[in-house]
């Protein structure tokens, strides 16, 4: 039954005109959404209660609501619209069958540009943890998540297995991401199955390294090509190596440091002489346990009077941080130990897409409020941002009615 006051809508006004996600809808504005779906090929033929743009904000919606379902997710969509109204106003939401559909026909790709388009470094100049040797620090890393257990799934994600053979219940996508330190935000991603190694999907984020950048990776990481590639772009370089690696002592340097060379394990390419330069860092860390910590960095910034051996280290220990943004999307973002919703593996990718463009939303909105207050940019609260981004779905829908077109 219509409250009293309700007015029904003009017959050529749609939902589709007026819907967003809250304040996140300022970072992802109509006018973006609509240009990547018509650049990726998606706009809608014909009238649909559920087109491209509809089908965009839906996605990014089940992001920030994950434990929500298709009809509860669409109702809190509608009802932002209501209370923006004052109550005037009463919308009709497309169904669950309606909206699938229009998730399967939007794909993976506009969520992904949409991600690649707005994710750009958020920390000031001097921001506490977010510079080395004057380079903006970022860290790389991986993850998996849960999928949900279809034929489709199992075979293009496959399942993490153990030395015993046993493997997981659930197939699992494999996610490795560039992160910003400073602000926890995820700069760039690649997304591939569980059992695709992370040094190889890391390839998928050279593109987004730089001269103005220090990248710190753990010692999984770490190939002689990859450090040649990434070394490439003019990136700094702090990676930690095993321990066991054999690097020369070729010149002890004042800060305890020292310059060696790294070399391929192809042994034609050993032989023809093909290596580089690196400067090695080695130190130990009293953690509680019987025997201190052992690290062994190595480093393409050979002076130690531009980055000092004490810097390179707490750089490298500035990497966990990407390690918390990940249990933000996984732990509060999402729900702990649950499986993505998606069926099938171009859904699985677009839902792992709009995770990532909601978390970097959400870090977005905190380096904002951050920016002028002096405090550091990991100090504010995901929680907190992320209930607050949910509230303002409902009473504040971010952006004026533009038409689809």
């Amino acid at each position: 039954m219509p409250r009293v006051g309700w007015v029904k809508p003009s017959a050529d006004e749609r939902l589709t005109d007026h819907v967003g996600i809250g304040v996140l809808t300022s970072l992802f504005p109509p006018g973006l959404v609509d240009a990547l779906v018509e650049a990726r090929g998606r706009r809608e033929q014909r009238s649909r209660l559920a087109p491209a743009r509809v089908a965009v904000y839906f996605t990014l919606a089940l992001a920030l609501f994950s434990d929500a379902s298709y009809g509860e997710v669409a109702r809190q969509l509608a009802g932002g619209l209501e209370w923006e109204s004052g109550w005037a106003r009463r919308w009709s939401v497309p169904g669950k069958s309606s909206l699938f559909r229009a998730r399967r026909r939007l794909g993976a790709g506009v969520l992904e540009d949409l991600f690649r388009e707005v994710a750009r470094p958020l920390a000031e100049r001097g921001a506490a943890g977010a510079w080395l040797a004057g380079r903006r620090l970022v860290a790389v890393d991986g993850t998996v998540l849960d999928v949900p257990d279809t034929p489709e799934n199992a075979a293009e994600f496959g399942r993490h297995g153990s030395k015993d053979g046993t493997v997981t219940a659930f197939p699992q996508v494999r996610v490795v991401a560039l992160g910003e330190c400073a602000t926890l935000a995820e700069l760039g991603a690649v997304v591939g199955g569980c059992q695709e190694p992370e040094v190889a999907l890391a390839r998928g984020l050279l593109g987004g390294l730089d001269a103005s950048m220090a990248l710190v990776a753990d010692r999984s990481f770490y190939s002689y090509d990859l450090w040649r590639d990434a070394a490439e772009t003019g990136c700094a370089l702090v990676w930690r190596v095993k321990g066991n690696m054999v690097l020369p002592v070729l010149e002890e340097l004042a800060d305890g440091s020292y310059l060696s060379r790294i070399r391929p394990s192809d042994r034609a390419r050993r032989r023809a002489g093909e290596s580089a330069a690196v400067r090695v860092v080695e130190y130990a860390v009293e953690d509680g346990d019987a025997a201190p910590a052992s690290y062994r960095l190595i480093t393409n910034l050979l002076d130690p009077t531009e980055a000092p051996a004490r810097d390179i280290a707490e750089a490298y220990h500035l990497r966990w941080r990407i390690e918390t943004a990940f249990d933000e999307l996984k732990s509060h973002e999402r729900s702990p130990g649950v499986a993505l919703r998606s069926k099938s593996p171009d859904l699985v990718r677009q839902e792992v897409w709009a995770y990532l463009c909601v978390h970097y939303a959400i870090r977005w909105l905190i380096a904002s409020a951050l920016a002028h207050s002096g405090a550091s940019p990991d100090r504010g609260s995901f929680t907190a941002a992320l209930r607050a981004s949910r509230r303002s779905v409902i009473t504040h829908q971010g952006f004026s009615p533009l038409r689809a077109g």
